[in-house]
């Protein structure tokens, strides 16, 4: 479980943000514990603020540090594809990024320090017995293990300048090193935009489809496993296909054989309940929320399913906000959540606040430098943030910040009118 991020120089981001899932309010089942952490943990996290206030910039952030560990090692050759502040010195500046997270019941941290060619710094420590362990310490080409640790000399023949010592030893490394990696490097997202990011690395929510929604329609193993109780991922996915559309009455494949690759395909169908018996749609032509849910199938069952991160950026596309609402709730509940998956999405959707406890709720807003600035609501003091607070309401009056200001004469001017 991740239990804070904090990123510096990345994209509209320039001084350290943070971003933590401790809880404030933690007497709730929303919220898991751990033997060796005193705090307990969030399972959600909801990022509002105005457009271009840096929102999706938050989860890039966390996405790019996912990607690095998983891929340094192999797709990076002399350069590091960091995106850093455009404005005033921050192509000059390091990017710099800190992980807190939890891995096995063991509190992790996490950090490193890159610029276009070269690792600066780059560290991982462990609090077993809640206190700190470091398992390594890198300052350039200068590496140092804690003793006992396997793997250290391959890990060392595999390093390179812009390669994340993280990376190498989730090759060759020890245990330890490689179940913390695995973990950050697991963090998945869905983007309805689907925009290649600008670092040059592909969407992840291709790999997500391709990998884990339609493999529950070519894997019949797969597609009856258990995720939860006795539930399994097949049913639960027409269980939520069914908040979309209640007429879907289950699914079918329909197999092709692609003439230009060679290969058979599958094309999963979609079976609605009529009275004159049962019509299959496939997907493409369903509703664009129904497409949307679809989608979303594979990373939320599959998060839910090994207790992993998922970033959920433009939450309110093509979504209905009861169906926002419903999967921010199967976050929340340790019945369909018992493993500690988490949820961390940026949204306009302002309903959901109604679904999100205050600590649960972050504002972006940029200054006047053109920086994003991420604050907790939390962090608002007096009878701002009361529990009993309509969070909704109070976002929407302004009282928060956070909010685009428009002037209707700037805007009637811009028209012409």
């Amino acid at each position: 479980m991740l239990l804070r991020f904090e990123v510096s120089n990345h994209r509209s981001i320039l001084d350290p943000v943070e971003l933590s899932m401790i809880a404030v309010d933690d007497e709730r089942p929303a919220t898991r514990g751990f033997d060796r952490l005193s705090e307990r943990v969030l399972t959600t996290a909801g990022i509002y603020g105005p457009n271009a206030s840096g929102k999706s910039n938050v989860l890039d952030a966390i996405r790019w540090l996912s990607y690095a560990v998983g891929s340094s090692l192999l797709g990076w050759d002399g350069a590091i594809p960091r995106d850093p502040h455009r404005f005033g010195c921050g192509h000059k500046m390091p990017t710099t990024f800190d992980m807190d997270f939890v891995v096995d019941g063991i509190r992790h941290g996490y950090q490193l320090e890159v610029d276009d060619s070269l690792v600066i710094y780059e560290s991982l420590c462990s609090y077993p017995e809640r206190r700190r362990r470091v398992l390594f310490e890198r300052e350039r080409n200068a590496v140092h293990f804690r003793r006992g640790l396997s793997g250290t000399g391959g890990t060392q023949e595999l390093l390179t300048p812009t390669t994340l010592l993280v990376s190498a030893a989730m090759r060759v490394g020890d245990p330890a090193i490689k179940a913390a990696g695995r973990a950050m490097s697991r963090i998945a997202e869905v983007n309805p935009s689907e925009v290649k990011p600008e670092w040059g690395h592909p969407p992840l929510t291709f790999h997500i489809r391709s990998s884990q929604t339609h493999l529950m329609f070519e894997d019949k193993d797969f597609r009856d496993e258990r995720i939860f109780g006795t539930v399994t991922r097949g049913e639960a996915a027409i269980d939520l296909l069914r908040l979309a559309d209640p007429g879907i009455d289950g699914f079918d494949v329909m197999e092709q054989f692609d003439q230009a690759a060679g290969d058979p395909s599958i094309e999963p169908l979609l079976v609605h309940h009529h009275g004159n018996g049962p019509v299959s749609f496939k997907v493409d032509e369903e509703s664009a929320g129904t497409q949307m849910l679809f989608d979303l199938l594979g990373p939320v069952l599959d998060a839910l399913k090994h207790g992993e991160v998922l970033l959920f950026d433009e939450a309110d596309a093509s979504l209905h906000p009861r169906l926002s609402a419903r999967l921010v709730q199967m976050f929340q509940d340790p019945q369909t959540n018992p493993y500690g998956a988490q949820l961390i999405l940026a949204t306009h959707d302002t309903s959901l606040l109604n679904t999100l406890n205050r600590d649960e709720v972050w504002l972006t807003e940029k200054s006047a430098d053109g920086a994003t600035q991420l604050v907790a609501l939390a962090e608002f003091g007096g009878d701002k943030v009361r529990r009993s607070l309509n969070l909704e309401r109070a976002y929407l009056q302004g009282r928060f910040g956070a909010i685009p200001e428009i002037d209707h004469t700037d805007v009637r001017q811009a028209l012409g009118l």
